[in-house]
């Protein structure tokens, strides 16, 4: 325990600001200014709530796929979900298969009004993604899965999620692990350099995996552990065994 404190307290002696401080370079100037210009898309596997209303609440019941008898919420019938197929389409009700992949929230709705105007006046389309959900691991407070509410998240309100990165966590080389159509892509971010907010992974998507690895110091003090637990083993076991000798 006290071999660990004194490790703790060496690496906060011999820490720089340039090793612990985010977004280094930001802010010098009053008038810094980031653009940021990001629209998340739909992929396959993406879970939707989509309701459709209408100035005559009866003519919009045959395009909601209604849960039969299954009673209501908040007085309204329960509404399943749509899940995004492979091939990037869903099956709806009257319309039959709609490709969504690779639309946005606003671009699907204004897609559905479209197809709806020759059987509803005034449709109102709203489409909710239920499943958006993002993993944190690694040296982090609290790691794990966790849901997000909004319609994007950062890669820092990710790292926030997770209780924000321990003294051990390497902040200039970030891991996010994305998988899309085309397979699986893995980008590298320093959380202390400005540039992180032009990274195209500074915004997350759906099941995106941030891993934070651990530094030197922590890697040599796992190491170390390691090595004096063996070493305390095979003394104890020398102890034991001489002293059944010497009975």
């Amino acid at each position: 325990m006290g071999a660990m404190l004194l490790s703790i307290l060496l690496l906060g002696a011999c820490a720089s600001k340039k090793d612990v401080v985010y977004f280094q370079g930001v802010g010098t100037s009053a008038l810094d200014t980031i653009a940021l210009d990001y629209t998340p898309v739909l992929k396959a596997d993406d879970q939707l709530a989509i309701a459709v209303s209408a100035l005559d609440p009866s003519a919009a019941i045959p395009f909601n796929n209604f849960e039969p008898n299954q009673g209501t919420v908040n007085g309204s019938p329960k509404r399943l979900p749509y899940l995004i197929a492979k091939d990037g389409t869903i099956v709806f009700p009257q319309l039959g298969t709609i490709r969504l992949a690779g639309l946005t929230r606003l671009q699907a709705i204004a897609l559905f009004q479209e197809k709806l105007r020759p059987f509803l006046q005034d449709s109102v389309v709203t489409i909710e993604l239920l499943n958006f959900k993002i993993t944190v691991v690694g040296e982090v407070k609290t790691p794990g899965t966790f849901p997000v509410k909004s319609e994007r998240i950062t890669v820092i309100e990710a790292l926030g999620l997770a209780g924000d990165m321990t003294l051990w966590g390497t902040r200039e080389n970030v891991l996010v692990i994305r998988e899309s159509e085309a397979g699986k892509s893995f980008t590298r971010v320093d959380i202390t350099a400005a540039d992180l907010f032009q990274s195209p992974v500074y915004y997350l998507e759906q099941n995106d995996v941030v891993y934070v690895e651990p530094n030197k110091p922590k890697i040599n003090n796992s190491a170390t552990s390691a090595t004096t637990g063996i070493i305390i083993s095979i003394t104890s076991l020398l102890i034991t065994v001489i002293s059944l000798i010497v009975r």
